[in-house]
Formats: structure tokens, C-alpha cells, sequence
């Protein structure tokens, strides 16, 4: 494995992802923000914000698989909230289950979470970004 994921003494523990990854492989894969569309370009589960989770996680799969990797090669992950409060944390953590159930993994890389106020179009409420290394 390129990348090993740690939680340094010292650092809280957070269930969902882990403090600090160590990279040492020698290919980079940067996936630019997965959006909850099929493969066609429809928004799924639009207003649904667990479903659109979901969708973004299947996307950097499919991305991640198209470079050759997956998500145990992910460094880190950055999240884009539409409108995000803290009231929305179980939608979001129920559509990475759903993902991570469908794709037989548990995407605990490090992660940063960042509320916005629009995305590309209106009805896209969530957006992902990966960074991954390869060996």
C-alpha cells in the first residue's frame, strides 16, 4: 500500500477518518470534485442529500478505478456542503455508509469539510475531491 492512514497521540480519534496519512508511492491521482451525477450527466437524488453523498463516493470509485486505484489509495479527501450546518453530519455520514457498503470499503483517509454557498448547478448539494498515491 502507497498510503497508510494514522491517528498520532495526541490528536482526537474522529470514527470517520483518520489524522494523517503517509504517502509513499510514486504516482499522484488527483480527482477533481465528483458531483452526484450518473453516468449520463443526470443528477441523482436531487433535494436528497444522504443519496448525493452516496453518488459522489461511487464517482471518485469509478475515478479512482479508471486511474488504477481505489479508495485504499486515497491521501485525502475534501468535502463541499452546500449550506452546510452541523444538523446535516447524519445525512452525510449515512450516504458514506451507503457508499462505503456498495463498494465494500470503509474511506476513512484524512478529510476536511467545508460548507459553500453554490456548486456548479442549483441542484447539486455535495461535492468530492480525492487525492491519491500510487505505488
Amino acid at each position: 500500500m502507497a498510503v497508510t492512514l494514522v491517528n498520532p497521540t495526541g490528536l482526537p480519534e474522529v470514527p470517520v477518518y483518520r489524522q494523517v496519512s503517509i504517502a509513499t508511492g510514486s504516482k499522484l491521482v488527483l480527482v477533481a470534485g465528483q458531483v452526484a451525477w450518473d453516468a449520463d450527466g443526470v443528477t441523482v437524488g436531487e433535494g436528497d442529500l444522504a443519496a448525493q453523498v452516496e453518488r459522489c463516493y461511487l464517482n471518485v470509485a469509478t475515478a479512482l478505478a479508471g486511474a488504477g486505484g481505489s479508495f485504499a489509495d486515497v491521501a485525502k479527501l475534501t468535502v463541499y456542503v452546500v449550506d452546510w450546518t452541523p444538523d446535516k453530519m447524519p445525512l452525510l455520514l449515512e450516504g458514506v455508509a451507503r457508499a462505503a457498503a456498495k463498494l465494500g470499503v470503509t474511506p476513512v483517509p484524512p478529510a476536511s469539510l467545508l460548507g459553500v454557498a453554490a456548486l456548479d448547478v442549483p441542484e447539486h448539494l455535495v461535492e468530492i475531491e480525492a487525492t491519491a498515491v500510487l505505488d
